[in-house]
């Protein structure tokens, strides 16, 4: 009898432990460790947290247990969770909670202080929402201007009128920017309507922003986002195994290339000494121009004009970092050339001037338009770009060199 009391009432105390664990994890990982609580536990630990992250962690739970927690959660926090199921995932709405703090704009300032004491007690109040019968905002009301006013004025006086909102689809990339100018901590947000529907605190967003910004650099080379430092063994293998299948079967490309040419490599052996200097510095001019590409895809700098500029100084510095770094790696095939005994060595030192700054021209611009092709076809630009990109500028790289030896040299 004992036991089932504290399955339907869970210890407080642990309640409290088990929150704490989970806001130290990624949503995904969060979920696989809910995944070993009973059902009364794990829907007493997401009535606890914060109605936006609580919903990131039960999306991520498989549908059955989902299913058999959602009706033990109290009523009202269930019945949110629904409202925010229904928003995209990648938008506000789901990481909203319930409005709180709301209050009619013809009360006076002590109406509202004794309304916003009572509610307090319960939860804290950052802002008062001044909202009208059908609860469209109105206004934001600062604890501060509240505090310093006339007890008797009313609140439409002393409220910020037209307050920024955002709308619960706002995809949160758009969201992100705008808190980079809107530092607030709580962010109301509203239907079309002008409905006041929820609130979405500042510092899940933060989260969100650093979450993303973390995730960008494993997210090009087929890491997960969702992979976290605490995941386990068996779901890194699944999330990462299927990208370094078909990285793979991309590398098969560069081998195609370098078959096509295995008459000129047989007969200029020292060609295969220099194909991963070539292969690895092109990789690297593309690397930069993604780096910088996906800067500002996540900042929103990403205009049609924006991007053509971008793409045009890319090329340029491609051309002028090719032919810098050419003259040098041409001057070491020309010295290893003659070192090894090999013909034509002056000859082999154009083909590699030529090759690297050629490859360096087409590594930045692919380092654009690798991000901004997965865009416009709905993908992630993150997602894999670094794969996508190594496999163009190797194949780009190794058969503009092998090519040009082949015409030059042969």
């Amino acid at each position: 009898m004992e036991s089932e009391t504290a399955s339907v009432h869970p210890d407080i105390t642990q309640v409290n432990r088990i929150v704490r664990e989970l806001k130290r994890r990624a949503p995904l990982d969060a979920a696989g460790y809910l995944q070993a609580q009973d059902d009364a536990m794990a829907a007493a630990v997401l009535s606890a947290l914060p109605t936006g992250l609580s919903t990131k962690i039960l999306l991520r739970l498989p549908e059955e247990r989902r299913q058999a927690i959602m009706p033990k959660v109290h009523t009202e926090a269930g019945e949110y969770w629904n409202i925010c199921l229904q928003y995209p995932e990648d938008s506000v709405g789901r990481l909203m909670s319930s409005p709180v703090g709301m209050l009619d704009a013809n009360l006076t300032a002590r109406e509202a202080i004794e309304k916003i004491r009572e509610w307090n007690q319960q939860q804290p109040i950052t802002y008062g929402y001044a909202v009208d019968g059908e609860n469209r905002l109105q206004g934001v009301i600062v604890m501060r201007d509240l505090m310093l006013s006339e007890p008797d004025a009313p609140i439409h006086s002393i409220m910020v009128t037209q307050p920024f909102h955002f709308k619960p689809d706002t995809r949160m990339e758009d969201a992100m920017l705008e808190t980079v100018y809107r530092q607030y901590p709580v962010y109301p947000v509203c239907d079309e309507a002008g409905v006041l529907i929820g609130l979405v605190h500042g510092y899940l967003l933060f989260e969100e922003h650093n979450f993303s910004l973390s995730a960008q650099a494993g997210s090009m080379v087929g890491v997960d986002r969702e992979e976290h430092f605490t995941t386990p063994l068996q779901r890194c293998l699944r999330m990462r195994q299927p990208w370094l299948q078909f990285n793979l079967l991309t590398a098969f490309l560069a081998a195609f290339v370098v078959g096509i040419f295995e008459d000129t490599i047989a007969s200029i052996v020292v060609l295969a000494v220099f194909l991963p200097v070539l292969a690895g510095q092109s990789g690297n001019t593309g690397c930069q121009a993604l780096a910088v590409t996906l800067r500002g895809l996540t900042l929103g700098e990403h205009g049609t004009e924006a991007m053509r500029k971008l793409l045009r100084k890319e090329a340029m510095l491609g051309l002028v970092n090719g032919v810098a770094v050419g003259l040098v790696a041409a001057i070491a095939m020309t010295g290893y050339s003659l070192w090894s005994g090999a013909e034509n060595a002056w000859l082999l030192g154009l083909v590699m001037l030529l090759a690297m700054t050629g490859s360096c021209i087409v590594s930045g611009v692919t380092g654009v338009l690798v991000p901004l092709t997965l865009k416009r076809v709905g993908v992630d630009p993150a997602t894999a770009s670094s794969i996508f990109l190594t496999t163009a500028t190797d194949v780009v790289s190794l058969g503009m060199f092998l090519g040009i030896a082949t015409l030059m040299v042969l």
